[in-house]
Formats: structure tokens, C-alpha cells, sequence
């Protein structure tokens, strides 16, 4: 299994929750060379220290970098190709949940701000690595490998609707924004050489929900889930992995769901 992977990877959010599980995923499915990229850079030189220790050979390196400025993106992107020299495996993961109100009652401010860190950030983030994998060769000349191979993080509130339960309008927009844009770049550049597919997670156990999502709210959601129970993140970080490694070669422009069947009812 430690062979899966080889060649370098690129992870936005990765200090913590499903970014830090990619992390660990990718390193111990063969990677050894890891940008570790988060607004939080004492967060992001804090993971990077527990791979470092934890994994033999792996060079993860922290990087900043903020989703919601174009400079910041290419300045982290320009980072792990200059010490690694390309990037192999790109996870546009960074974003937020964005508020829990209905359209009439959503601040235009917070509208924004979930947009621009949750579509548009994937989208920029999404670019500046194109721009990189365009450029370089495969790792070996095989149908099965790539130039390189990109996973924008959905949510399967990106396939259906957000119940009024949980009403975060801004957040279902992006994220079905973030599958819209995942197909159309995975047709433009599947002819040179370069794979994108999308992941679309269900209720995972992050810190991020487990600290924002009211107790009896989060117990509705899960008595909804037909297995009963959230995700651990490190099995959406190993979902994640199954996307960027030959195991998915022939899978473009795909919206993975990994939900414990929450949209099948």
C-alpha cells in the first residue's frame, strides 16, 4: 500500500481536519515530498512537524497561504514547485461552513465571503496548478499515470439540497458550484494529460463541525445517515487518495460521494 503513490503533493487546509487526513493519507501511501499549505501557518509547521517524525523519508514543508488572494496562491504554489519541482497531486480542500440562513435572512457580506473562500479559492488554487502541471512530464509514460491530478473538495450538499435543518444556502451554492467547475476543467484538460475529480463528503468528524454544529442539530443529521454514524476523517482522507492515485485512472470530471449513504433515501 506504502507504494501507491509517488511524486509530490499539494493540499490546501492542511493543518487540519480532512486536509491534515489527506495529509497523513498521501504519506503513508508513498508520498514523500508534501506542501502542507494553510492560512494558519503555525498549524500548517505543527502538521508538517508530526509527518516529518512520523514518516521516514517525507519532506513536508509548511506553506501560507490565503484562498481568497490570487498572489497568496501563486506565491504557495510557486513555493512547492520551487523546492520540489513539480506538484503530482494537488487537493484544493481549504473552506468554510458559511452561516446557517435562509437567502432572506443571509447577510450579502457572508454570501461573499463563503463564495469567494469556497468557489472561488478552488477555482484559483485550481488554476495556479494547471498552470504547473501543463508544464510538466509525467512521472513515467504509462495510460494509468497523469501530468499531474487534481481533487476539488466538494460535499455531497454540492449533489443535493441542504435540509432546513441545516439551512447553509452559501455553502450548498459553492459547493455545487465546486462540481460544475470540476466538470469543466476535467473536460478542457483531460486531453493534456492532467485528471480532475471532485470529492463530495458527507457529515465528517472534524473540528470545524464538531465545534460550530449544535449537539441536537449534528443528531438529527446522523439519525438521517443509514449508517448511523460520520465519517472519521481519515477515511475521506483515503477517499482522497483513491482519487489522485492509478486506481481511479479512468475517472474524469467525476463527483465522488462518500456520505454513508445520506443522498440515496
Amino acid at each position: 500500500m506504502h507504494n501507491l503513490l509517488r511524486g509530490v503533493g499539494f493540499i490546501t487546509g492542511a493543518a487540519s481536519g480532512i486536509g491534515k487526513a489527506t495529509a497523513f493519507s498521501f504519506a503513508r501511501h508513498g508520498v514523500r515530498q508534501l506542501g502542507i499549505a494553510d492560512i494558519n501557518i503555525s498549524a500548517a509547521e505543527k502538521a508538517a512537524k508530526a509527518l516529518n517524525s512520523q514518516f521516514q523519508g517525507l519532506q513536508a514543508i509548511p506553506i501560507k497561504i490565503d484562498v481568497t488572494d490570487h498572489v497568496s496562491i501563486e506565491d504557495a504554489v510557486g513555493q512547492a514547485v520551487d523546492k520540489f519541482g513539480r506538484i503530482d497531486y494537488a487537493v484544493n480542500n481549504a473552506g468554510i461552513g458559511g452561516p446557517a440562513d435562509l437567502s432572506t435572512e443571509h447577510d450579502i457580506k457572508d454570501w461573499q465571503k463563503t463564495i469567494d473562500i469556497d468557489l472561488n479559492g478552488v477555482w484559483m488554487s485550481s488554476r495556479a496548478e494547471l498552470q504547473v502541471m501543463q508544464q510538466q512530464e509525467k512521472l513515467e509514460n504509462s495510460p494509468r499515470l497523469n501530468r499531474g491530478v487534481i481533487v476539488n473538495v466538494a460535499s455531497m450538499y454540492g449533489i443535493i439540497a441542504t435540509s432546513l435543518n441545516v439551512p447553509v444556502i452559501s455553502y450548498t451554492a459553492a459547493k455545487h458550484g465546486v462540481i460544475g467547475l470540476t466538470k469543466a476543467d476535467a473536460l478542457a484538460y483531460a486531453p493534456k494529460g492532467i485528471r480532475i475529480n471532485a470529492i463530495c463528503p458527507g457529515y465528517v468528524a472534524t473540528p470545524l463541525v464538531l465545534n460550530s454544529m449544535p449537539s441536537e442539530v449534528r443528531d438529527r443529521e446522523i439519525s438521517k445517515t443509514p449508517v448511523g454514524r460520520m465519517a472519521q476523517m481519515d477515511e475521506v482522507g483515503d477517499m482522497i487518495t483513491f482519487l489522485v492515485s492509478p486506481m481511479s485512472s479512468y475517472m474524469y470530471g467525476a463527483a465522488l460521494i462518500g456520505d454513508g449513504g445520506f443522498t440515496i433515501q
